[in-house]
């Protein structure tokens, strides 16, 4: 069984692939925790025996093909004595073999499983997490120990203080992932705070290659959400710019009324544009581009824009993108409360 990348374990989109013989090789901790089984145990099983009944599988993976979308498919592990329905996506690995792609459409009804969060972590997990606190740990402590080297250095001083709130907010996120528990309630969360951070983490990464643009409405009021939740989302969506080659880019806030999220129309919403001038969006990835393992980097995980959309969903909100080579546009929007009775709760 081969191990799950540990990005995967992130996404709480079950999702497997399978080997060039059609037999299961990996699986994440969703779907193996969906399926009512270990991932141990799902290696080596064939794909087309997860399908309870009919032959869909079958005829979707002999065509060869770049891959297929399947409705309500009924998945189980073999032995089991009722499926559980599943919205499929069947997508084509580089060298051979498919990945599975589910989305549960009988368990949450009116829910989304995109916006839902795992409950509970593999115990591979747990060990993966225990072994990035260790040397987070060492780093917050060598940050420590610079930051009184450069005590009569502003540039310095805010360096140190970028690398240990980073630590800090990895540390937090490993915490939520050994944890059980509900995500946080939302608070209030000043957007431009947050892409200042982001901008800083840029410039970190990306130096005087790239020029980065800020146009911000002032006025916005504050968006209700998870402030570390956000840095992460938007933070995928300007590296992704950087990765493609942007020499600018540019994050603009505006505030829009009425408008469609979903299947709701909100009076007040935050409109959020990351611009940027590089290679665009590959065309044959346009339909596939928001799917985990999906990149058009050679050396990128193709998670980042997934785990964005994913936030997005979190905060009621919706992530699209318009591109063509030299202009490419992500747009967030989110709701923006009026006041308490006009919604916001973070369920």
């Amino acid at each position: 069984m081969a191990a799950t990348p540990p990005d995967l374990d992130l996404l709480a989109t079950p999702v497997a692939w399978t080997d060039a013989d059609g037999r299961i090789a990996g699986a994440n901790a969703a779907c193996a925790r969906w399926l009512g089984v270990s991932a141990k145990r799902l290696g080596g099983v064939p794909l087309a025996a997860l399908e309870f009944e009919g032959d869909a599988f079958i005829r979707a993976i002999s065509g060869q093909g770049e891959g297929a979308r399947l409705r309500r498919i009924p998945l189980a592990f073999p032995g089991a004595e009722a499926p559980r329905f599943a919205d499929v996506t069947l997508t084509a690995r580089d060298g051979g073999g498919w990945w599975l792609e589910a989305h549960p459409v009988d368990e949450f009804p009116g829910e989304d499983p995109a916006q839902l969060l795992p409950s509970a972590l593999s115990a591979a997990l747990k060990g993966l997490a225990h072994e990035l606190r260790n040397p987070l740990a060492g780093l917050k402590g060598a940050a420590q120990l610079l930051e009184r080297r450069v005590a009569g250095d502003d540039t310095g001083r805010e360096l140190v203080a970028l690398i240990e709130a980073e630590v800090d907010r990895l540390t937090g996120l490993l915490d939520r992932l050994l944890s059980p528990a509900p995500p946080r309630p939302f608070e209030p969360v000043n957007i431009h705070a947050v892409l200042e951070r982001v901008l800083r983490l840029a410039e970190s990464d990306a130096g005087w290659a790239v020029r980065l643009v800020r146009d911000y409405d002032p006025s916005l009021p504050d968006v209700l959400g998870d402030g570390d939740r956000l840095t992460q989302s938007l933070w995928n969506l300007v590296r992704n710019a950087i990765d493609a080659g942007a020499a600018n880019i540019t994050l603009r806030t505006r505030a829009e009324h009425g408008v469609r999220i979903g299947d709701g129309v909100h009076a007040l919403a935050l409109r959020l544009e990351i611009v940027d001038d590089g290679r665009g969006v590959p065309e044959e990835l346009a339909e596939r581009i928001f799917l985990p393992l999906v990149s058009g980097h050679a050396a990128g995980t193709g998670l980042g824009l997934a785990l964005a959309q994913q936030v997005a969903r979190e905060h009621r909100g919706s992530l699209a993108y318009r591109s063509r080579p030299g202009h490419t546009v992500f747009t967030l929007l989110l709701p923006l409360w009026l006041d308490e009775g006009e919604g916001g709760d973070a369920d």
